[in-house]
């Protein structure tokens, strides 16, 4: 997949419409603090188009970037961040699960996992709740540079075998660092938009 033009066309908040896309899109889902933005401007080739910050919890928004005119890489707000009120908490939830029903393009949804940890509770509860919209989520271990070779497929099993994920459930190890595992994410998202055409 080569990346020629990428803008960020929508950003929705919690009473914004949600916007009629004509094109494919696909979405990130992730905790706050799992490297959503650093995965999402590694695939778009940007270093900072997706603000990536210190500070966990810092996408409040749901933002649609429009890749190649050709499909939405659709950036989720981040979940399971304690610094957040559980009002707000309650209302990102109900802006993302507006928009896993009422999309009319959405075709993948990539949850975000850190690699070096057992997926938490709230991983867990996002994991079954995509699945209980009707999408199989396909699984990015980030922080794949964190951890030693040797550690990666034990890794891979404990995130399969907490989240009780079948063997057709896809898993990319990833880094921002070194783009390991960008390729077969591509690949994924060729596939999907082969499928869409």
């Amino acid at each position: 997949m080569i990346i020629k033009n990428v803008a960020l066309e929508t950003v929705c908040g919690i009473t914004s419409k949600l916007p009629y896309n004509d094109r494919p899109e696909v979405a990130f889902a992730g905790k706050s603090n799992v490297g959503k933005s650093s995965l999402i401007n590694a695939l778009m080739n940007r270093k900072s188009l997706a603000r990536t910050s210190s500070q966990p919890g810092k996408t409040q928004t749901i933002n649609f970037y429009n890749v190649n005119d050709s499909i939405y890489f659709v950036d989720l707000p981040g979940y399971g961040y304690a610094r957040v009120s559980e009002e707000v908490k309650a209302r990102w939830g109900k802006m993302v699960e507006n928009y896993l029903h009422g999309s009319r393009q959405l075709k993948a949804v990539f949850l975000l996992l850190d690699i070096r940890h057992k997926p938490s509770e709230n991983d867990c509860i996002m994991y079954d709740w995509i699945k209980g919209q009707g999408y199989q989520p396909i699984i990015i271990a980030t922080k794949l540079d964190k951890i030693n070779r040797s550690q990666i497929q034990r890794q891979v099993m404990l995130l399969r075998e907490t989240l009780k994920a079948g063997k057709d459930v896809r898993i990319v190890p990833f880094s921002a660092a070194s783009k390991q595992g960008r390729e077969e994410i591509y690949e994924i998202i060729e596939e999907i938009l082969q499928g869409a055409g």
